[in-house]
């Protein structure tokens, strides 16, 4: 991570949800992701491979790469700040530059193009994309290297674990789980862990968040994907304006050494771009 040129938040503004919706979000993932590294560690692959084993090893510190990458790139997102007030901002001279240049009504200051003012963080976010809840703050140009890694790891992890769970679920204890009760803790699962607490709902429960974790980042995936690869952000994404070409897109959102960015959140990539005076790419016939 290049704190020499980024600038991070203060840890009291990072962590402090904005909204009840954040802060609901936010909790959801920093429990839901140790129970589920917990879960995985020692009730799934202690049935699938002997502890101690080589596979049981290199699984383990697979699983802990991906827990430390998914983590450690979700604080990344929120301690960098990628708004407008991590820079001094000087309207450029040139005309066809300042011409792109717009007025924030709420913020009431002359933004940048691709600077949007975020409803729920009250102030403009150089290359804003959206507002994402799990991470309580703005995704733009400074932290959507570490935002796209996050969705990554928790595809890869989730998917990981909910093929393991089924395995454990519905093969190796089906006797248990293959029952009507069953429907009602995936269904009702605040009803079934009321009536009847067990570990055996609880690890149903830990199945049911992570095929969900699955199939959100997913899709969130799928949807970011083309986007990335055109250089847009949301309010861009039907467009081609910034489009460099796909190394050029990539570089522009994983810095000049993403071929080593997916190792660490901590390895220095910088940005071939400041954020804010944005370029039209080259016109396509």
């Amino acid at each position: 991570m290049n704190f020499r040129i980024m600038i991070l938040r203060p840890l009291g503004r990072a962590f402090r949800p904005r909204s009840i919706a954040d802060g609901a979000c936010f909790m959801l993932i920093a429990v839901f992701v140790p129970i589920t590294y917990i879960f995985q560690v020692t009730v799934i692959m202690p049935e699938l491979h002997n502890v101690g084993s080589f596979w049981y090893t290199v699984i383990w510190l697979a699983g802990l790469f991906l827990v430390f990458n998914l983590t450690s790139n979700m604080l990344a997102c929120m301690l960098v700040d990628t708004s407008i007030k991590m820079v001094i901002l000087k309207p450029p001279l040139e005309a066809h530059l300042l011409s792109r240049w717009h007025m924030c009504d709420m913020c009431q200051t002359l933004v940048p193009p691709r600077a949007w003012h975020c409803e729920v963080c009250n102030v403009c976010v150089l290359k804003r994309d959206h507002h994402c809840r799990f991470t309580c703050c703005c995704i733009g140009h400074h932290n959507y290297r570490y935002f796209f890694y996050y969705l990554l790891y928790m595809c890869i992890g989730a998917c990981y674990v909910s093929i393991n769970a089924s395995i454990y679920l519905w093969y190796l204890h089906a006797d248990y789980y293959w029952r009507p009760y069953t429907l009602i803790t995936i269904f009702v699962p605040a009803l079934s862990l009321t009536v009847h607490a067990s570990w055996e709902n609880f690890y149903v429960v830990i199945y049911e968040l992570n095929l969900l974790a699955f199939g959100m980042s997913t899709l969130l995936l799928i949807y970011h994907l083309p986007m990335f690869k055109r250089g847009a952000v949301m309010k861009e994404r039907q467009s081609t304006k910034y489009d460099l070409g796909l190394r050029a897109n990539c570089e522009m959102v994983l810095g000049k050494r993403m071929h080593w960015t997916w190792l660490s959140p901590f390895v220095r990539s910088d940005l071939p771009h400041d954020g804010v005076n944005w370029l039209p790419g080259p016109k396509k016939d």
